[in-house]
């Protein structure tokens, strides 16, 4: 396929998505009102950026940002900490606080996401994993590659969990990731047989995606990672928890100590990066969105199956694209590595990571180290080879690199066929 041909494909893409950004934008503008309405309400100032050292105590921009986040997500309270190393480090943090030996964790979305696989003790056996501290874990599978609420209203009544794991985004598996409105049934479901249990959900890709987020949709308590979302792409770090205030409570002294909570915790760096990326949050998942659309298009004219399709309202963040192959799929990292902005000159290949149990293709020319907010892809090798598509903090930067990707699989691949 010649670049005439890719223009032409690049721009019938565009011309497809005008309708589907359209409405990405109302979402936006919607989501930053909401953030600018906490900041305002919250009376933030500059001289809250400044950091602290040693234990922390009175650390005005710890507490303001911890308020913030709370009047965003519509929390009673939140935990928002640099200490937290990534999305499985802050889901884990509110498990092991919130899970005690012979308590009941279901996942009511079928099987978690690898790393929280490892965490939970599923399927391999994982040291200090919540298996080996007494939990019992079961987990409602997916029925017609869909959540089942039929089945999570009958099992929650005869076993009435203590805690239901609910993960938003698909992972790295095919079925679609979750509507704010999907999240309102199955906690009303949860909740209707079993008033106890707590509904946690796992927000990782999902923030700013919609004009609600989960805690409005009854969900107990929430938590994500600042690399991805709300970070806008400026947070250099971190992760939050939002929610009830007893169980955030529970969480912050997991985190610290008992007794200690969050009450604790120097940032010596300050805290203006992680209050700037959240103003730009909305935007930023915004022009991330558009990417994972303009995708979908793109390749879906190429002839490969895409998840959702580019006329499909989003949720999150995550494209997959299904190409059918390891050698698509390492053309497809390399092609988006190209043109990232950070070691556009490195040429990805599967290898072994930590949490995984294949091995991985990752392209990622990322600012901030694992930052699923700045344009990555990355896929397990593993049938049936899908690429995982996700962030991208410029649109222009997602078209030049979807459009690369594109390029080198149909000059690479020509001829192999595809469906």
């Amino acid at each position: 396929m010649d670049s005439v041909a890719l223009e032409r494909i690049r721009q019938e893409a565009l011309l497809a998505c005008t309708e589907q950004f359209a409405h990405i934008d109302t979402i936006s503008l919607h989501n930053t009102q909401k953030v600018l309405a906490a900041y305002r309400d919250a009376q933030l100032s500059s001289y809250q950026f400044a950091g602290t050292s040693g234990y922390g105590y009175s650390d005005l921009g710890r507490e303001k940002l911890d308020e913030v986040y709370a009047r965003v997500f519509r929390a009673e309270k939140a935990l928002v900490r640099p200490h937290f190393v990534s999305g499985t480090h802050t889901l884990a943090t509110v498990l092991c606080a919130l899970l005690d030996r012979d308590d009941l964790l279901i996942s009511l979305i079928g099987a978690p996401y690898d790393t929280m696989q490892g965490v939970i003790g599923y399927a391999r056996e994982t040291p200090r994993s919540l298996k080996e501290k007494g939990v019992r874990y079961e987990e409602v599978a997916l029925k017609a590659n869909a959540y089942d609420l039929d089945g999570i209203r009958t099992v929650c009544q005869e076993k009435q969990p203590k805690l239901v794991l609910i993960q938003r985004s698909r992972g790295y598996s095919s079925r679609a990731s979750l509507t704010i409105d999907d999240i309102r049934q199955i906690t009303a479901a949860v909740k209707s047989v079993s008033p106890q249990t707590i509904c946690f959900v796992d927000n990782c890709y999902g923030e700013f995606a919609a004009e609600e987020e989960p805690l409005e949709a009854g969900a107990d308590i929430i938590a994500g990672s600042l690399i991805k979302n709300p970070g806008g792409g400026i947070a250099p770090t971190g992760g939050y928890i939002a929610g009830k205030a007893n169980l955030v409570d529970a969480a912050a002294d997991y985190l610290t100590a008992p007794g200690l909570g969050g009450e604790l915790g120097s940032y010596a760096y300050g805290y203006r990066l992680f209050f700037q990326g959240l103003f730009m949050a909305p935007h930023v998942t915004a022009q991330a969105i558009k990417g994972a659309v303009f995708a979908a298009a793109v390749f879906d004219r190429l002839g490969f199956k895409v998840s959702p399709s580019y006329e499909t309202p989003r949720s999150d963040l995550i494209q997959t694209i299904f190409l059918e192959n390891e050698k698509n799929m390492c053309l497809f990292a390399q092609g988006i590595q190209t043109f990232s902005p950070v070691d556009a000159h490195v040429t990805p290949i599967p290898d072994d990571m930590p949490g995984y149990a294949d091995k991985i293709i990752m392209a990622a020319g990322d600012f901030v180290q694992g930052s699923s907010i700045e344009l990555s892809a990355d896929g397990p090798i593993r049938p049936p080879y899908v690429m995982y598509l996700q962030g991208g903090i410029v649109f222009e930067h997602n078209v030049l690199a979807v459009m690369s990707a594109a390029q080198y699989i149909m000059e690479n691949s020509e001829g192999e066929g595809h469906d």
